[in-house]
C-alpha cells in the first residue's frame, strides 16, 4: 500500500440516531486527522426550559429522544425533586425503575437487530437481514414490542410517555396488567437469552479501549435510576459534585458540546463501562449469560458491547419481572413537590450511558438556568480516539473496506447524534453595536 496521503470520508453515517459524518485524514502511513462530524442543528433544549414552570421539564426534555424519552424524564424528575427537596422512593421508585426497563429493552433490542448487527453479517441494513434470517429478526421485533409496550402500560405512551410528572405519576397502572406483563416478559426473556448466544458467535475484530470507565453504582442492584457516579479510576461522586470533575467544551467540527473529565481527559460512559463497574451487580441470569457468550468480569473491546446490550437486555427483563412480583398499586400516584429556590442535580443510566441534569429554581418554580450532559457527548472524544486506533493499525486495507469498518467502530457506541445536538455555545462578539 503506498504511503501516498488518503482521506476515508462517510458523508452521512448510516444506522446511527440523527445526522453525522465521518472524516479521516492519513499522510505518510500515520492517521492525522480524525473527526466525528456532528452538523446536525442544535435544539437549544436549555434555553426552552428557562423561564418554564419547574414541573414541566419532564414533558420538554423528554422530546429530545424519540427512543430514550424515558431517560431524559427520570433524570430531569431526579433534578427537580433533588432541588426541592423531596424524595420518591418505596412503589412509585420502583415503578419507575420498571418503565426504564422498558426503555433499555426496546432502545438497545433496535441498536443490536437493526443498527449493529448488519455490519458482523455484512449486510448494508435490517432489509437485507431479514431476508437472510425473517425468523430471527422477526423474533427481535417481538422483544422490541414487548419494551415498548411497557413503557406504554406505565408511562401512557410508548414514544414521549405523557404519564410521567415530578414527584411519581399523572396514573399508575392496575395490578392485573402488570401481571399480564410479566408474563409476556417471560416469554421473551427467552428470546433475549437466544440474542445473548445470537451475538456472542459474530467476528469481533480487535480493538482494545483504554479509557477510564464512568457509570453509575447503585446499592445491591445494577445501575439503572441513581446511585453515585464511579469510574475505573476510583472516582466516586454525589451528582451534586459533577461540575468539578467534568467539563464540557466545544469543537469546531461538532454542533454538539464534548465532555472531559478535569483530572484525566477522556473517558467513556454507556454499557460497557456499566458493566465492567457493576458486573457483580447482574441478575444470576444476566451474568450466565455474559459467562456463556465469552465475557468475563471485564470486556475493552467496543465491538463486543453488542453482547453487553444483549446481556443487559436480558438484565432489564429479569429486572422488571421482580420488580411486577412485588407490585401493589400505590394509594397515590405522585407525592407532593412543592417549589422552592435552589439548585437540583439528577443522573440516571440511559441505555447509552450516564445522563446528568441540573436545575436552577426560584421560590415560586420558576428555572432560572438549566444543563444537561448527554451520553453520545460524553463519549465523541473516545469515539474519536477509537476510529484513530482501529485506522492506524488497518491501514493495508483499501480504502472502500477501511471506511465501512471505520463506520462500525461509531456504531459500537450507538451514538444518538439528536441527544448530543441539543446545546451549542454562541459567542456574540458586537462591534460598534447600535445604540
Amino acid at each position: 500500500m503506498s504511503d501516498a496521503p488518503r482521506t476515508l470520508r462517510v458523508e452521512a453515517l448510516a444506522r446511527v440516531e440523527g445526522e453525522g459524518s465521518m472524516t479521516v485524514g492519513i499522510v505518510d502511513g500515520e492517521v492525522t486527522d480524525v473527526e466525528l462530524n456532528i452538523f446536525e442543528p442544535p435544539r437549544f433544549f436549555e434555553a426552552f426550559l428557562r423561564g418554564r414552570s419547574h414541573t414541566e421539564p419532564p414533558d420538554i426534555t423528554a422530546r429530545i429522544c424519540g427512543i430514550c424519552p424515558v431517560a431524559y424524564q427520570m433524570s430531569s424528575c431526579a433534578a427537580i425533586e433533588d432541588a426541592c427537596g423531596v424524595t420518591v422512593d418505596g412503589p412509585l421508585a420502583d415503578l419507575r425503575r420498571i418503565m426504564y426497563c422498558g426503555e433499555w429493552i426496546e432502545s438497545h433490542v433496535l441498536h443490536i437487530y437493526m443498527l449493529h448487527a448488519p455490519d458482523f453479517l455484512g449486510v448494508p441494513s435490517v432489509i437485507e437481514l431479514a431476508a437472510m434470517d425473517r425468523e430471527t429478526v422477526e423474533a427481535g421485533l417481538a422483544l422490541k414490542k414487548v419494551g415498548n409496550d411497557l413503557i406504554e402500560l406505565v408511562g401512557g405512551r410508548a414514544v414521549h410517555p405523557i404519564g410521567v410528572k415530578v414527584g411519581g405519576f399523572h396514573r399508575v397502572p392496575e395490578e392485573t396488567a402488570m401481571r399480564a406483563m410479566a408474563e409476556r416478559l417471560r416469554e421473551v426473556r427467552e428470546t433475549a437469552l437466544a440474542t445473548v448466544e445470537w451475538v456472542s458467535a459474530f467476528d469481533f475484530p480487535d480493538l482494545e479501549t483504554e479509557f477510564e470507565f464512568v457509570s453509575l453504582r447503585e446499592d445491591g442492584r445494577y445501575p439503572i435510576t441513581g446511585g453515585r457516579l464511579v469510574s475505573s479510576g476510583g472516582l466516586d461522586i454525589a451528582a451534586g459534585e459533577f461540575e468539578q470533575h467534568f467539563a464540557e467544551f466545544q469543537v469546531p467540527h461538532s454542533n454538539a458540546l464534548h465532555s472531559r473529565m478535569l483530572e484525566r481527559g477522556d473517558y467513556l460512559v454507556g454499557p460497557i463501562a456499566r458493566y465492567n463497574l457493576n458486573f457483580d451487580r447482574l441478575s444470576s441470569l444476566a451474568r450466565e449469560a455474559a459467562v456463556s457468550a465469552g465475557l468475563g468480569p471485564e470486556c475493552r473491546n467496543p465491538f463486543k458491547s453488542i453482547i453487553v446490550r444483549a446481556v443487559e437486555v436480558v438484565y432489564a427483563c429479569d429486572e422488571a419481572i421482580r420488580l411486577i412480583e412485588g407490585y401493589r398499586r400505590p394509594a397515590v400516584p405522585a407525592v407532593a413537590v412543592e417549589p422552592r429556590a435552589g439548585t437540583g442535580y439528577g443522573w440516571t443510566e440511559a441505555p447509552r450511558g450516564l445522563l446528568w441534569h441540573r436545575y436552577e429554581l426560584d421560590g415560586d418554580g420558576t428555572i432560572l438556568d438549566a444543563d444537561i450532559v448527554p451520553p453520545t457527548s460524553q463519549n465523541q472524544p473516545a469515539i474519536e480516539r477509537d476510529l484513530r486506533r482501529f485506522v492506524q493499525a488497518n491501514l493495508a486495507l483499501p480504502d472502500e473496506e477501511l471506511g465501512r469498518r471505520a463506520e462500525q467502530v461509531i456504531r459500537n457506541h450507538d451514538p444518538c447524534i439528536s441527544c448530543a445536538t441539543h446545546f451549542l455555545t454562541v459567542d456574540i462578539d458586537r462591534i460598534n453595536p447600535v445604540p
